[in-house]
């Protein structure tokens, strides 16, 4: 008999709150006296904001160019964590640098919270591009991505199809798709994911039958 798992619900529905107020009150731990940091944001082409921390050397000077990295954080991570960190590194060697929340994640728009959606990441990146490149501080021909863990695979993902990304770097980098679907190191047996399958079919009728309840969120099982 199928059943919906109230308790179960509001308790990870509270979990998912907490941690978003986590992720907004976080932040790197190193702070650079040769960086300057401002808070931004653009639009994807899915009219999403994306949030993102510019980092500018002080050292910049007026009417010059310089070269600039955006910097993609871990799946499951927000900027302030490690993409801060590098892009702050790579700003005091003098590039202009921005760490991006992908949608859904942080500070940046997208319904369901933590959803992940490897094609609007992609898109996100080619979003900070168009940022980038409209800044009249900014080489147009000089822009790269830094991607660290699952960033790196959306950020190569986008450099597939965007050619204004000039140079790409991964860090620790795996593939999302291949993990997802065999987990990792090939974990999963075929018929292991046959069931994961039949049971992410499954679960599509419980939040269905979630939404015409009211109810906020709800686990279905048998």
């Amino acid at each position: 008999m199928k059943r919906i798992l109230l308790l179960t619900a509001v308790f990870i529905m509270m979990l998912g709150t907490s941690f978003s107020f986590a992720q907004a009150d976080a932040d790197n731990f190193y702070k650079s006296d040769w960086v300057k940091v401002e808070k931004v944001s653009f639009s994807n082409q899915y009219k999403m904001k994306v949030a993102g921390n510019l980092f500018l050397p002080k050292t910049m000077k007026g009417g010059e160019k310089y070269p600039a990295i955006i910097v993609g954080h871990p799946m499951g991570a927000v900027k302030e964590q490690s993409a801060n960190l590098y892009a702050t590194k790579m700003a005091e060697r003098g590039f202009v640098t921005l760490s991006i929340d992908l949608s859904f994640w942080g500070a940046s728009e997208g319904e369901p919270r933590n959803a992940v959606l490897p094609e609007v990441y992609a898109e996100d990146f080619s979003a900070a591009v168009d940022f980038l490149g409209t800044r009249p501080f900014i080489d147009r021909n000089n822009i790269g991505v830094i991607g660290i863990c699952g960033s790196g695979s959306f950020a190569i993902s986008a450099a597939k199809i965007d050619p204004r990304l000039k140079a790409i770097a991964t860090i620790s980098m795996y593939n999302m798709g291949t993990a997802s679907r065999n987990g990792l190191k090939h974990a999963l047996t075929l018929e292991q994911r046959k069931q994961i399958m039949a049971e992410a079919a499954e679960q599509r009728y419980a939040e269905f039958w979630a939404e015409k309840l009211n109810i906020p969120v709800a686990l279905y099982t048998k």
